[in-house]
């Protein structure tokens, strides 16, 4: 199973640069409508904007509201160096949440968010491999 996690997105064109620059990969699909980025072997992050998703399901659902300080999701990616992930949010226009910091699940994060009003934690286990 490959799962998509789809964020919806004000911007297309900034979202797509804003993640290129953070996960420091492009897209392996971007047309209008849709960008994604492979997020390992069985997970894909996509941005769609805001208006294809009132497109595909009408007045199923109520519009998308801009978060502001409000989270809209987070998003929390395992990686070997959160230090230099987070530092490569901050540089493309993201804002700080939590600094780089052990936490009590065994986990050190780093908390940010992005122009969309996501929250992204890069994290690495501080537990022994096992």
């Amino acid at each position: 199973m490959k799962t998509h996690f789809i964020l919806y997105v004000a911007d297309q064109t900034r979202s797509t640069a804003f993640y290129s620059a953070v996960l420091a990969a492009e897209p392996t699909l971007n047309v209008p409508g849709m960008t994604e980025f492979e997020l390992g072997r069985d997970a894909v992050l996509g941005l769609m904007p805001e208006a294809g998703i009132e497109r595909l399901l009408g007045d199923a659902i109520d519009k998308p509201i801009p978060a502001g300080r409000s989270p809209r999701a987070e998003l929390y990616l395992m990686v070997d160096d959160p230090q230099e992930h987070h530092e490569r949010v901050l540089a493309s226009g993201g804002l700080e949440l939590s600094k780089l910091q052990s936490r009590d699940w065994g986990h050190t994060v780093a908390y940010s968010l992005d122009p969309d009003g996501y929250v992204i934690a890069f994290a690495e286990s501080t537990k022994p491999a096992s």
